[in-house]
């Protein structure tokens, strides 16, 4: 068991492409996580479509034992997130899980779209933010002009370290500033059992695993948990850690992240965001989670051959135990028969949504053009609220109808 002073637990956040993957590479280098005989590039981005498309999907925990130069023992919880403005809902999840940030920014484009909003996020959670400025080393590199974007268009003031991921240059001086910078946890191993849901998955024969974060108390093999939002409960088989792949261990404790396996395998009876209490002392209230997604575009997905519509729905209830952001329901079409609409959090969403359905559960289907969600209000003065262009009213019957629009902060050399 780990004292909480020893913990940092911390997230890399970045604008995509600005070098965050390679960071973190470099930190489970640094820290001799993972043995250079087995590193590749990109190691944490795992899945098959991550490494095609060279983009992060999903938010990923990983612990790392470290060493200083002075001799000193911490442990570094690592949880990477995604940089693409579809997965947003993938970096909240992944910051309620940690008190400080890295945010890397690439020295040869400056502050972006998603280095703004995934600062913005840090920030409204009450993270400690610490800027670091990535390729320094190419010669289009802009460090001082990048540095006052920081400070005019962040608002943040810590003084940045200065690294190229890529050559390992600077890496010391991160870790050293994470130890320095970045609270330790407040947890305390003796108060009941807090721990915050971040992420899940599905084994066929494992179950459901958990991702969680420690907040209070401690989590151990045999312990009988309750879930705060859903009431289902629970005896513990297994708990572990990511290094990167899971590791069993006795106990996590207070301040630790890991993950969590009860043997549940209805996927309906936990979700992300929930709080796992002790069942023997219950809490008053849920852990503070984030906000639910909400998504704003829409499709439908029809299987091509409808005897596997079946199948198409024990595939979306598994995904959606890894991927709560989108949502879906049964609807019927005349032509192409019985399916389901889905909500996504933006087209890339849609679109790896698809493929790991036709990957992972080999499905062949047919996915109608996307559209936004509208209000519509007849004639009556009612208003609905339309996902399906086949649910408009009759033209006759509308009053008015109403689309989203967006509010934007552009940022300009």
């Amino acid at each position: 068991m780990t004292e909480t002073s020893r913990i940092r637990n911390f997230s890399i956040i970045a604008h995509i492409d600005h070098g965050k993957s390679t960071l973190a590479d470099r930190l489970l280098e640094a820290t001799g996580t993972i043995a250079k005989r087995d590193m590749q590039a990109q190691i944490m981005d795992s899945m098959e479509l991550e490494r095609e498309r060279g983009i992060t999907i999903k938010a990923k925990a990983v612990r790392m034992d470290f060493t200083a130069p002075d001799g000193e023992k911490w442990l570094l919880n690592l949880i990477d997130t995604p940089g693409h403005v579809d997965f947003t809902y993938e970096v909240s999840r992944a910051l309620a899980a940690c008190e400080g940030a890295l945010l890397v920014v690439d020295a040869t484009q400056g502050v972006q779209a998603q280095t703004l909003a995934n600062a913005m996020l840090a920030q409204q959670v009450g993270l400690r933010v610490i800027p670091v400025i990535n390729k320094i080393d190419l010669p289009s590199a802009d460090v001082n002009g990048t540095l006052e974007q920081i400070f005019d268009t962040l608002k943040i003031i810590e003084d940045p370290v200065l690294i190229s991921a890529k050559s390992g240059l600077g890496v010391p001086e991160v870790l050293d500033t994470i130890i320095r910078e970045i609270p330790a946890p407040s947890g305390d191993p003796a108060n009941p059992l807090s721990a915050l849901i971040f992420d899940s998955s599905y084994s066929t024969f494992r179950g459901v695993i958990l991702l969680i974060r420690v907040v209070d108390g401690v989590l151990k093999k045999g312990m009988k948990v309750k879930f705060f939002s859903t009431g289902t409960e629970a005896i513990i088989e297994e708990v572990g850690y990511l290094k990167p792949k899971q590791v069993p261990s006795d106990v996590l404790s207070a301040g630790e992240a890991g993950y969590l396996i009860c043997g549940i395998k209805d996927i309906h009876s936990v979700r992300v965001g929930d709080t796992v209490m002790e069942t023997a002392r219950p809490l008053p209230a849920a852990l503070p989670g984030y906000k639910e997604a909400k998504p704003v575009v829409f499709a439908g997905i029809f299987p091509i051959d409808q005897t596997e519509y079946t199948a198409l729905k024990y595939a979306l209830d598994k995904l959606n135990l890894e991927d709560s952001s989108f949502n879906y329901s049964a609807e019927t079409s005349m032509a192409l028969g019985f399916g389901y609409r889905l909500g996504f959090l933006g087209l890339l969403h849609m679109d790896i949504v698809k493929e790991r359905l036709q990957r992972e559960f080999g499905l062949a289907l047919i996915v109608t053009a996307p559209n936004v969600i509208y209000r519509v209000q007849t004639q009556d003065g009612k208003w609905a609220v339309i996902d399906n262009p086949a649910k408009f009213p009759y033209h006759g019957e509308i009053k008015a109808i109403e689309e989203p629009f967006v509010l934007l902060t552009i940022v300009l050399p």
